[in-house]
């Protein structure tokens, strides 16, 4: 039987979702306490690959077993062996093919800014000091969802088949003192929203005009768009898959 795993993270600790050599995980961590749990070697697959130090509200994998599970139980054996910045929200039976990448239709994320030094923040959002043109931020990330090919924001060295991609949100809110920037796509490329952030970023400070964000996109060159951000403030916030695909 396909179940569905719901998971939360901070993901200071972690070298990001994927299993690698030498590096500590999201997936080990959950891979191991499987382990424990059914006594066997348990794979998961899940719904995307965030980066070393990105954190994720909400993310889905999903794993095969042999025995229906009991919810309760397993939510509260797999929550008392995981790491206490890991956290298992939720557990449900899917469809045998149900896939929590590749039926995944959607992906949004945001990246937290604040303009005061705020201690608890510190490990949560990027500070910076200097004022922002919000307001000319907005504009060029409009102008995000006229296109569809984005590997002027993707890493350099990445095995991909395309760099299309379908941006359906794209907009910069103040919260709670707080500025976050919302952006929402089908999929997403290889540190994406941090090299659309930084780009964002040199327009608010003044260094380029709005207009300036066509050339970038047009020109499908990194190295014409701004410096990646940091990943300590960026966010996996939603997942979302069509009812079909799971029932």
């Amino acid at each position: 039987m396909r179940y569905f795993l719901e998971l939360a993270y901070f993901g200071k600790a972690y070298h990001g979702w994927q299993n690698q050599p030498n590096a500590i995980s999201v997936q080990e961590e959950i891979e191991k306490a499987l382990a424990i749990i059914f006594q066997r070697k348990t794979d998961i697959v899940g719904a995307g690959r965030t980066d070393a130090g990105v954190h994720a509200k909400q993310i889905f994998a999903h794993f095969e077993v042999e025995a229906e599970l009991d919810k309760e139980s397993f939510l509260f054996k797999l929550n008392s062996l995981l790491p206490a910045d890991i956290a298992l929200k939720d557990v449900f039976k899917v469809k045998p093919d149900a896939h929590a990448r590749f039926d995944a239709y959607s992906r949004s994320y945001e990246y937290h800014i604040v303009q005061h030094k705020d201690p608890f923040l510190e490990d949560r959002s990027y500070f910076l000091k200097n004022k922002l043109d919000v307001e000319k931020m907005n504009q060029a990330a409009e102008i995000l969802k006229d296109y569809t090919n984005f590997k002027c924001f993707s890493k350099s060295k990445t095995d991909v088949k395309t760099y299309n991609c379908k941006i359906s949100e794209a907009i910069w809110k103040t919260e709670n003192e707080v500025l976050v920037f919302h952006i929402s796509a089908d999929r997403f490329l290889r540190n994406m929203v941090r090299a659309i952030v930084g780009t964002l970023l040199e327009i608010g400070f003044g260094k380029q005009p709005v207009e300036n964000m066509h050339e970038i996109i047009k020109s499908k060159d990194r190295s014409k768009a701004g410096t990646s951000v940091p990943a300590k403030a960026l966010y996996l916030t939603r997942v979302t898959y069509p009812e079909i695909a799971l029932k």
